[in-house]
């Protein structure tokens, strides 16, 4: 099969679904036999082997759950997918007869442990789906493609499963969305999965990260789902009964992503306006900059350092408490003044120190 052009094929959102880990023969043919008659999944998933942060935890049942997997994705119809950390497991899954491979954000992490992956698999068909790194690293995730890619391995789809960051208020991982949308900016044939799960790790949110996904133009979704969610050995939170995936699915809204006729001059009227307002912004940070320099020869005749900490403290408790008023959040508003503090930074370096060279 070629994974990457029947996504593309296929209607939105393409839908992967499936256990996080196979526990027990019976499990997997139960939730696989679940799926295919419930859901429109076209493509099973499970773990074999679990990478896990803490040694106690389940690591995943092994070997000998690839042929029960197996088998019950041909009892359903559905080909199966499965998660790879080494090579090892890779020529383990392929012998067994696992369709798809993915690379999970451990292993994305590490480009060591993806070219061993990739050597492996070197001279196959075989498809293959890389998850984000688990740090918010860009360079990372695009840098595994690439190693796919050079080898002749072109059957490749992104899963955006999130980034991990230490007790977030709501998600599991949170999102960081900018990050999958500069991926597609840099990579736009390969395509993009989301993986609501991992990111929520709470059932309760898969609905709403999973409609934003839709909104993004994501091409599909992989989805944990089992039998019974709260007994599952492993990230029971985030995983739901193939009825609950039914509904979820049912109640996702799919939007338009072509726009013909006169929509598209009324959205133009729209993107002009924008455009104005946008080189307004721009004339504006250029003025502010401007001053800063002023600031910066200031500070340079009279001896004073450039960070004014207490200073800028206040102004950014200041910009914070009117984010309301503004119509913006909070963290927008934040990372905002803090990229337009580093760039006044710069300039203020610039004019105080004119004979330092560029780094």
């Amino acid at each position: 099969m070629n994974l990457s052009d029947q996504i593309k094929r296929t209607k939105r959102p393409y839908l992967i679904s499936g256990p996080c880990s196979a526990e027990t023969e019976e499990q997997v043919h139960r939730v696989c036999a679940d799926i295919a008659q419930l859901t429109d999944t076209s493509l099973l998933r499970a773990g074999i082997w679990k990478p896990r942060t803490r040694p106690d935890s389940f690591e995943g049942i092994g070997e000998k759950g690839l042929q029960w997997y197996v088998e019950a994705g041909k009892k359903a119809g559905l080909p199966t997918s499965t998660e790879v950390a080494n090579s090892k497991h890779v020529e383990l899954a392929l012998k067994a007869g696992i369709d798809v491979l993915w690379v999970g954000a451990r292993t994305t992490v590490n480009p060591f442990a993806v070219q061993e992956i990739v050597d492996a698999l070197r001279g196959t068909q075989t498809p293959v789906m890389i998850k984000n790194p688990v740090n918010p690293d860009l360079s990372l995730w695009l840098g595994a493609f690439e190693r796919f890619q050079k080898a002749g391995l072109t059957d490749l789809t992104a899963i955006h499963r999130g980034f991990s960051i230490y007790k977030h208020p709501k998600y599991r991982n949170v999102p960081s969305w900018e990050i999958p949308i500069s991926f597609k900016q840099n990579l736009p044939e390969i395509p993009m999965i989301c993986d609501p799960s991992h990111i929520t790790g709470k059932r309760d949110l898969l609905a709403e990260v999973s409609q934003k996904a839709m909104d993004l133009n994501f091409d599909g979704l992989i989805i944990e789902t089992h039998p019974t969610p709260d007994q599952a050995w492993s990230d029971a939170e985030q995983q739901i009964t193939p009825e609950r995936l039914k509904e979820l699915m049912s109640n996702l809204v799919l939007r338009e992503k072509i726009i013909t006729g006169s929509l598209t001059e009324e959205l133009d009227d729209f993107r002009q306006k924008i455009a104005v307002l946008d080189d307004r912004i721009f004339e504006i940070l250029s003025a502010r900059m401007k001053l800063s320099e002023e600031v910066g020869i200031f500070k340079q005749k009279n001896n004073i350092t450039i960070l004014q900490e207490e200073h800028w403290k206040t102004v950014i408790e200041s910009r914070l408490a009117k984010a309301d008023e503004y119509f913006l959040t909070q963290i927008f508003v934040k990372n905002l003044m803090d990229n337009i503090h580093q760039e006044s930074i710069r300039h203020q370096v610039k004019v105080m120190n004119p004979d330092l060279k560029k780094p």
